[in-house]
């Protein structure tokens, strides 16, 4: 039976654009994973291009064409099927795009270490930073779910990302020359870590100096129904009142207002309120509560008397 998210890790996504579920996958089926991709010893591989061609032509992972419902896309059995079966990820993917979502793309994400690059002759360098899907202006949004089958050390290069960026819309690569940018976050995970993304948020991927190659697997899922609610079966979830602002009473009892507005190293004091703002409609086409507010900070600029 699927898992489903609560309402803390909902605002979590809500504020954060993701989820991370730390080696929640087993050892038995990332093995399984890793023979399917058909993956070689270091040792074994020639080159970086080598390898991806040899990948592509004997991977076991099915070619999925984009549109295609994620409960008919792999094989009953496969690790990937148990890996989408899993009660936690499945739980998490019905609280965010819903039971009847489909693939629109995947990909095997491979970092490789810097002698392949020093062999060819070529700079190693990480990737931009970016916002997959050029100009997405919707209020639906999609989710990623990045596995990672092996380990991932710091030397690896993991996945960098910028936690609070996802509701900030840009044009794919227009933040591309911003190589380091305050706050931000690399993944350092044990084998079989689930990540979650809202499509939106910034990220890109690191330099691997280790000796080893990385490892990610991407699947971004749309939904096909309302993204209201999902989580809560019995539609029970109610919005807290507004507190006063400024001049606050410093309760040690953390509430989902809390989670919904805390803040990152990146966001300006005076313009990460358009960063609240956002995460507040954001929080309203999740709960379906259409007039809710967190601080007032969405009710004073509604305020239309003429």
């Amino acid at each position: 039976m699927a898992k489903l998210l609560t309402t803390e890790q909902m605002a979590e996504f809500a504020n954060s654009g993701c989820l991370f579920f730390d080696e929640l996958i087993d050892e038995q089926t990332n093995k399984e994973f890793l023979d399917d991709i058909g993956h070689t010893e270091i040792d074994e591989v020639d080159s970086v291009q080598d390898y991806y061609r040899n990948i592509k032509a004997t991977s076991s992972i099915p070619r999925i064409p984009a549109g295609t419902k994620l409960k008919d896309a792999y094989p009953k059995g496969s690790p990937l099927e148990k890996i989408f079966a899993h009660e936690v990820v499945d739980g998490a993917i019905k609280s965010l795009v819903g039971s009847n979502t489909i693939i629109d793309h995947q990909f095997l994400h491979i970092t490789f270490p810097t002698k392949y690059f020093k062999q060819a002759n070529q700079r190693q360098m990480s990737q931009q930073n970016h916002q997959d899907s050029t100009i997405d202006p919707r209020s639906t949004f999609d989710v990623q779910l990045f596995y990672f089958p092996t380990e991932v050390t710091k030397a690896m290069g993991g996945t960098r990302y910028h936690p609070g960026t996802h509701l900030r819309i840009v044009n794919e690569f227009g933040i591309a020359k911003y190589q380091n940018i305050l706050g931000q976050k690399s993944i350092v995970c044990k084998p079989g870590t689930i990540g979650i993304f809202h499509s939106g948020l910034w990220h890109g991927a690191g330099v691997n100096f280790s000796e080893n190659i990385r490892y990610m697997f991407k699947v971004r899922l749309q939904p096909t129904e309302k993204q209201e609610l999902l989580w809560d079966p019995e539609k029970k979830y109610q919005p807290l009142p507004n507190r006063a602002l400024y001049w606050t009473d410093e309760s040690k009892d953390k509430t989902i207002n809390d989670i919904l507005m805390r803040s990152y190293p990146w966001q300006e004091a005076d313009t990460n309120r358009l960063d609240k703002i956002n995460v507040v409609k954001f929080w309203r086409l999740l709960t379906g509560h259409k007039k809710m507010d967190v601080d007032y900070w969405l009710t004073r600029i509604e305020n239309e008397l003429y």
